[in-house]
């Protein structure tokens, strides 16, 4: 049984012998049953993605919750939505987005300029997502949080999808997001739509939008 929604803003994740969740510190609001909680010192994604982070100012400690029970979970009144990875392909969102996940999932720290090299770097400046991206593979569940709540975009052989930067979330699958801009003279003397620069999403998976372009 992976994690269900209580309302908006608060999931409920299982939690037994074996099925363990990692979430955000800070995310956890009640439980029932015999848990315990332990933080978590080192990313899985390694030592050098670990430093990486640490140095970027991006890393969000985690606590894992253990035992028998269920554990509810929220952060600062924001809305949450769940994934669930099916093992086709993976989640990318940025740490301070994520606030729970089975810790069965594997997760990786990957550097942006590796997807795309500077302008993966240049893409991250200019969403907010640092330098640095989480992803989540395998089978289980995952809740990221937003503002105002998210919908979930198809990508697919229609046609690319273009999302603004601060709106943007998640993908899940296999999804290249990559900067498109289109700056005239108009933008440059600040009379354009402020819609010049816009991340454009290939590929095939789901690109979740928040419902604002405030950051968390």
């Amino acid at each position: 049984m992976g994690f269900s929604a209580v309302n908006s803003k608060v999931i409920a994740a299982p939690v037994e012998p074996g099925r363990e969740v990692l979430a955000r510190r800070g995310a956890m609001l009640a439980y029932t049953g015999a848990v315990t909680f332990s933080p978590v010192h080192l990313g899985s994604g390694g030592i050098g993605g670990f430093a990486g982070r640490m140095v970027s100012g991006e890393q969000v400690p985690m606590m894992v919750a253990q035992g028998q029970g269920t554990v509810y979970y929220g952060y600062r009144g924001l809305y949450v939505t769940i994934i669930e990875l099916d093992g086709s392909g993976p989640l990318s969102v940025e740490a301070d987005r994520l606030l729970a996940h089975d810790a069965a999932l594997q997760s990786t720290v990957v550097f942006l300029g590796q997807q795309g090299g500077i302008r993966g770097a240049v893409r991250g400046a200019v969403s907010g997502q640092g330098l640095f991206t989480t992803q989540l593979h395998g089978y289980g569940s995952a809740a990221v949080v937003s503002h105002g709540g998210t919908i979930a975009v198809p990508v697919g052989p229609a046609g690319p999808v273009s999302v603004d930067p601060q709106a943007y979330v998640a993908h899940v699958g296999h999804v290249d997001v990559d900067i498109s801009a289109s700056v005239s003279w108009r933008d440059a003397v600040g009379r354009g739509s402020g819609e010049a620069i816009q991340l454009k999403c290939t590929g095939t998976g789901t690109v979740y939008v928040q419902a604002s372009e405030q950051k968390i």
